[in-house]
């Protein structure tokens, strides 16, 4: 019987010490009893250095200080959080790095002891091979993304370039006092293609820095009516024969402390998009109005507005509504700007009537 015993006690040390994962006993107190070679590798000590230690220098913070806590609320109250549960934790190496590991812990009693034994199973490897398999997914996203958008890009170049060049050509002929009239026409042509070329570059710009997460926000105080009069000067060089972008201020304050280039992104695209899709002769509203705590911009225009149906997926990557399919665009526009809004911490909501107009609305909050 005695022989019996001594081999199933050999047999039983020889599983324990080949395992492939870690296995740990403790006692009560939260010493560790016993370590096989597995767990000494994974945590990169050797066995005489962690037997009578208490476990918990195995684990980082704020585990280790809670572990023996852990243990005496179990001990008094008998409700098991972890034991015989499963759960994913870190463990901390003894070069100080962290590591993720499957833990199981079950209660032995051993005479009239009782003993905890847990299961340690190294997930570094399948940690590593996610991320890697995720940023390949994200790499190949991107790639496809770009791919698309120069597909896109390219074929929206052509229009614009093919009338800048027919502009200047007719230009160049119109050399005569008489002929101002046909000069200026082209030339508000040339602008009007310019913007859009501008439109299309500044879509990829922004969408290649969000994508790749290198956006990086720079706060400063500026002066929101100062900033918003520049912005609608400039675009005013684009607009339709007979828009007028008409700007209007109100509110506690007229300091902000945001991001004003991510803010003059933003903005541009929606006043863009404000006299891309209106007509001639058809007036854009550019309101901007603060409290103390929040600056709102409305972009309101009297354009060919958006299908209700169409409503849902407007802030959709490269949706294009129904009723704008030859107006020139990517349909990055609106996502790029819902992308930078929820970098910022900002809302932005719209009301739309198909032939009467829409209004986009943008809430941001002011740091301070």
């Amino acid at each position: 019987m005695e022989k019996n015993n001594n081999a199933s006690e050999m047999l039983l040390k020889a599983i324990i010490e080949s395992a492939v994962d870690g296995i740990i006993t403790i006692n009560t107190r939260g010493l560790i009893l016993s370590i096989n070679p597995a767990a000494c590798r994974i945590f990169g000590y050797e066995p005489n250095e962690l037997e009578g230690l208490n476990i918990s220098c195995l684990m980082p913070e704020p585990d280790k200080s809670s572990h023996n806590k852990y243990i005496s609320n179990y001990l008094s109250s008998g409700e098991a959080k972890i034991i015989g549960i499963g759960r994913e934790v870190l463990g901390k190496r003894k070069d100080g790095t962290l590591f993720p590991f499957k833990l199981s812990i079950s209660e032995v009693v051993f005479g009239s002891e009782k003993i905890f034994a847990g299961i340690i199973h190294d997930m570094t490897a399948l940690k590593t091979a996610e991320e890697k398999v995720a940023q390949l997914s994200r790499e190949k996203e991107l790639n496809e993304l770009k791919s698309r958008f120069v597909s896109i890009a390219s074929h929206e170049f052509r229009t614009p370039l093919a009338t800048i060049l027919s502009s200047v050509s007719l230009i160049a002929k119109y050399n005569r006092p008489d002929d101002e009239q046909n000069r200026l026409k082209h030339i508000t042509r040339i602008k009007q293609n310019v913007g859009n070329l501008t439109s299309i570059l500044n879509d990829f710009i922004s969408l290649s820095k969000l994508e790749e997460g290198i956006i990086s926000i720079a706060y400063q105080y500026f002066s929101v009516p100062e900033f918003c009069k520049d912005l609608t000067d400039e675009l005013q060089g684009i607009t339709k024969a007979g828009q007028i972008i008409n700007y209007t201020h109100s509110g506690t304050r007229i300091d902000v402390w945001q991001d004003r280039q991510i803010l003059r992104n933003i903005l541009f695209n929606l006043l863009s998009n404000a006299i891309k899709y209106s007509d001639e002769n058809k007036n854009i509203y550019f309101i901007s109005y603060t409290t103390e705590k929040e600056l709102f911009i409305e972009v309101k225009d009297e354009g060919i507005g958006i299908p209700k149906s169409d409503e849902h997926l407007l802030f959709e990557r490269f949706f294009r509504a129904n009723n704008a399919i030859n107006i020139q665009g990517t349909g990055l526009g609106l996502n790029i700007v819902k992308k930078y809004l929820d970098t910022l911490g900002g809302e932005i909501s719209f009301i739309s009537e198909e032939n009467i107009g829409t209004t986009f609305k943008i809430k941001l909050p002011i740091k301070d």
